[in-house]
C-alpha cells in the first residue's frame, strides 16, 4: 500500500482524447487528499563536536538551547574554523515530518509557518527550499523581512544530539495567516509544542488557531511535544491544550515522564490515552509504542507473540484499528510495541528525525483512510469509524522501518520513499 498519490503518468498525450489535466503545486481543498502542518521554519547546520565545544559556549547537552544572533554566529564560525559541518538542512520537527509524509505518500502536503521575502543564495530560506520535497505546497507560508531560522545540530561522540537555536523571524508567524478551509480540507493537522517556547511571539496564537479551526472542522490534530525540557517548564499549559484540542500525541520516553511523572512507557502511554485518541511513544533502543482505542466488538486479537511488562499481556488487541474514543460504544485501550528494526543500524551517527518519521508514516496511514474512504466509501474498511487505515502493529512495522532509514542514512528528512509494504494476513481480514 502506497497511497493516496500518483502510481503511474502517461508520458504522452493521445491526440484521439481529451487533454489531461496537468497537477498543480497548490492543493485544493475539494480534490486532493493532503496533511496540513504548522512549524517554525528553520534551517538545521549539522556538526560533529566534541564535548568540550558544548561547554565552551555553554550549551547544555541533550537539550535544545536558544541563542542570540552573536553567539550563533561565533558557534557557527567556530566550526567553520574546525572544518566539522557535514552538511546544511532544511529542519524543524513538523517541516520534517511533512517532508517525509509527501516522500512516503508520494502526494501533496501544506507548510504553514513563515518564509523571507527576499530570498538570497545560500541564506537559510534558500537552503530550506531547497532541502524540502516539491510535494509541499508553501503558497500559504507568511513573508517576512529578516531570515527564517537557523538551528546547528551539535552531535558528540556519543550520537547524542545538541541544538543551538536562533530564531531569526521565525516565530512571527500571525493568526491571520492561517487558512481556515485549507486545515478543514486535511486529512490532518501535525504541529508542535516549540512556539509555547515563546510567549511574547504571534506563532502561539497561530498555533491555538490552527488546532482551534482542525478541531471545529473535524479534522484529526497531531501534536508532538518537542523536548523533555520544554514539557517541564509548560506543563499545565500543555495538558490544557491536549486535553482541549489534541487527537494524537507523540513524544520519546523522556517527554511522557515530564509530561506524566511516570518512566515506564506503558504506564505513561495509558495515562495519557486518558486525555487522547492515539499515542506514539518512541523509546530510543527498547523500540517503539503505538497505544489508542478501539471498540469492545471490532477488537481483534494479535498472532503474535504475548508480551507483558508493567502491563499484563499489553499487545493482546494489536490488530485492532485505531479509533477516536468518542467513537467507540465501548472504548478498548490497545497497546502494540516492537523493537527497532533489524535491531537498528549498525552504526547511528544522529538520531535526530527519527521521531519525525516515525510519526510521519503514521499520518500517510491516518491520510490513506481518509483517501480510501472518499474513493470507496463502502468497502468493509469503513463499516465504522477507525481513524487509520491499518492495525496498530501495522502501523508500527511501518513508523519502525521509515524511523531505521532515517537513522542508517544519517540525516534527519528521506531522501526517497520506502520499497513497498507488505500487508501481513493480519490486514487481510479487514479487506473481507
Amino acid at each position: 500500500m502506497k497511497f493516496p498519490g500518483r502510481r503511474k503518468l502517461k508520458h504522452y498525450f493521445p491526440v484521439s482524447q481529451a487533454k489531461p489535466v496537468l497537477p498543480t503545486s497548490e492543493v485544493r481543498p475539494d480534490k486532493d487528499t493532503y496533511i496540513v502542518g504548522l512549524d517554525e521554519t528553520i534551517v538545521d547546520v549539522v556538526a560533529n563536536v566534541s564535548d568540550q565545544f558544548l561547554e565552551t559556549f555553554n550549551i547544555q547537552k541533550g537539550l535544545s538551547n536558544l541563542v542570540d544572533a552573536d553567539t550563533a554566529s561565533a558557534i557557527y564560525d567556530e566550526l567553520t574554523a574546525q572544518n566539522s559541518i557535514s552538511d546544511h538542512f532544511a529542519g524543524g520537527t513538523i517541516g520534517n515530518t511533512i517532508h517525509n509524509y509527501s516522500v512516503l505518500a508520494d502526494d501533496k502536503s501544506v507548510l504553514l509557518g513563515v518564509m523571507s521575502a527576499n530570498i538570497t543564495l545560500g541564506s537559510p530560506a534558500y537552503h530550506y527550499i531547497c532541502h524540502t520535497s516539491s510535494k509541499v505546497d508553501m503558497n500559504h507560508l507568511q513573508g517576512v523581512a529578516g531570515d527564517i531560522g537557523r538551528g546547528i545540530t551539535l552531535i558528540t561522540p556519543d550520537g547524542e544530539r545538541t541544538f543551538a537555536i536562533a530564531p531569526g523571524d521565525m516565530d512571527e508567524l500571525d493568526e491571520d495567516h492561517i487558512p481556515e478551509h485549507i486545515i478543514a480540507g486535511g486529512a490532518a493537522l501535525v504541529t508542535c509544542a516549540y512556539p509555547l517556547r515563546h510567549q511574547g511571539k504571534p506563532i502561539k496564537k497561530a498555533m491555538l488557531k490552527a488546532l482551534e479551526y482542525a478541531h471545529n472542522n473535524q479534522v484529526p490534530t497531531v501534536l508532538t511535544l518537542g523536548t523533555k525540557h520544554l514539557v517541564e517548564e509548560n506543563r499545565d499549559e500543555l495538558l490544557e491544550i491536549i486535553k482541549k484540542h489534541v487527537n494524537v500525541l507523540a513524544m520519546n520516553e523522556l517527554e511522557a515522564e515530564a509530561l506524566t511523572g511516570l518512566a515506564d512507557p506503558l504506564q505513561a502511554a495509558s495515562a495519557i490515552l486518558e486525555y487522547v485518541d492515539i499515542v506514539l511513544l518512541t523509546a530510543g533502543p527498547d523500540g517503539m509504542y503505538l497505544c489508542g482505542y478501539t471498540d469492545d466488538e471490532l477488537k481483534r486479537e494479535t498472532t503474535n507473540p504475548i508480551k507483558s511488562g508493567s502491563l499484563a499481556d499489553f499487545n493482546r488487541w494489536e490488530f485492532s484499528r485505531p479509533m477516536l474514543r468518542e467513537a467507540c460504544k465501548q472504548p478498548v485501550k490497545v497497546f502494540s510495541h516492537i523493537d527497532p528494526y533489524m535491531g537498528g543500524p549498525e552504526k547511528i551517527r544522529n538520531t535526530n528525525g527519527a521521531g519525525d518519521g516515525a510519526l510521519s508514516a503514521l499520518l500517510h496511514d491516518i491520510s490513506a483512510n481518509h483517501f480510501h474512504k472518499e474513493v470507496v466509501p463502502n468497502s468493509s474498511k469503513h463499516l465504522a469509524p477507525f481513524l487509520a487505515y491499518s492495525s496498530f502493529a501495522q502501523i508500527c512495522k511501518y513508523s519502525n522501518r521509515v524511523s531505521y532509514e532515517i537513522l542508517a542514512q544519517n540525516a534527519s528528512r528521506l531522501s526517497k520513499g520506502l520499497p513497498e509494504r507488505e500487508d501481513s494476513l493480519e490486514e487481510a481480514y479487514w479487506e473481507r
